[in-house]
């Protein structure tokens, strides 16, 4: 076992360790990268949050992705990041959202709850600066749209 001595300690001659020139903020020792992969989850959690936000994403992959779910095995589940793209820098994240919203809600209303609670979301958790989040409305989900959808398809006689 080697013996702690003032020669290979780490800092000053007759301080104590931690001090001079290893006592830097912990936070700047070292690089943290946060995946674009994390920054998506995220802000597409966030954007689901927001009362008006039916679906997200636009209309191609929404169709594959609900043509996916009704596949055994497909993947099921509705993916958190559909609808959602990020552009992430070593400290800034630029936002692209597409979303549908549900009828009879204000759009702008919508829009601006999205931007604010995705910026919160992504800066609390991610440490970014959210320097724009640009949000699509690509449809408007109508109340007999639903009563289609919630019916079960009739098996055919054959």
């Amino acid at each position: 076992m080697a013996e702690v001595t003032q020669q290979n300690r780490t800092g000053p001659p007759g301080g104590r360790l931690g001090e001079g020139r290893g006592a830097e903020d912990p936070r700047v020792r070292g690089r943290t990268t946060i995946a674009d992969g994390v920054v998506e989850k995220i802000a597409g959690m966030a954007a689901r949050e927001v009362d008006g936000v039916h679906a997200m994403g636009a209309g191609m992959s929404r169709t594959f992705s609900a043509v996916r779910d009704r596949v055994p095995g497909g993947g099921g589940g509705q993916s958190v990041t559909r609808g959602v793209k990020v552009e992430v820098g070593e400290t800034q994240a630029a936002i692209d959202l597409d979303i549908v919203v549900e009828y009879g809600v204000s759009i702008t209303d919508v829009a601006s709850d999205v931007r604010e609670n995705v910026i919160g979301a992504v800066e609390r958790m991610a440490g970014l600066e959210v320097v724009e989040v640009n949000v699509a409305v690509d449809d408007v989900k109508l109340p007999d749209e639903e009563q289609e959808e919630e019916q079960p398809e009739r098996p055919r006689l054959q």
